[in-house]
């Protein structure tokens, strides 16, 4: 596996681990539909949170949450719409950024809840 890939399901570890530890139920990650992949999928009472993980090494080229682009988000939603209409799920939907990096030897992790809004 690619180095970035390795980092990549690095990032998404400590994701889970930092959602669980706040109290969300992981009910999925990497779930797919379509051409969109949702990197996790948690639930925290009656709001299903939609989560894109970003991690990088170093800030040099900007946050990690710099990095999710608008066709980024168009996928998110779609796939999103149709695990909530697969499921019959009365939720409310909100999407997060857990955003990534390493300062110094350490990795810090951001939670951005309500990263962005799609009407």
């Amino acid at each position: 596996m690619a180095e970035h890939n390795d980092l990549g399901k690095f990032g998404e570890d400590l994701a889970v681990d930092f959602l669980e530890n706040n109290g969300y139920e992981i009910l999925e990650t990497n779930w797919t539909f379509d051409k969109a992949e949702i990197d996790i999928i948690a639930q925290k009472e009656n709001i299903l949170a939609v989560v894109e993980v970003k991690t990088r090494s170093s800030i040099d080229f900007g946050l990690p949450q710099e990095f999710v682009k608008p066709k980024k988000i168009q996928l998110l939603v779609k796939a999103i719409n149709e695990y909530v209409t697969q499921r019959d799920l009365e939720v409310e939907v909100r999407f997060d950024i857990i955003a990534i990096h390493k300062e110094k030897q350490e990795f810090l992790v951001e939670h951005i809840e309500e990263a962005f809004y799609y009407f």
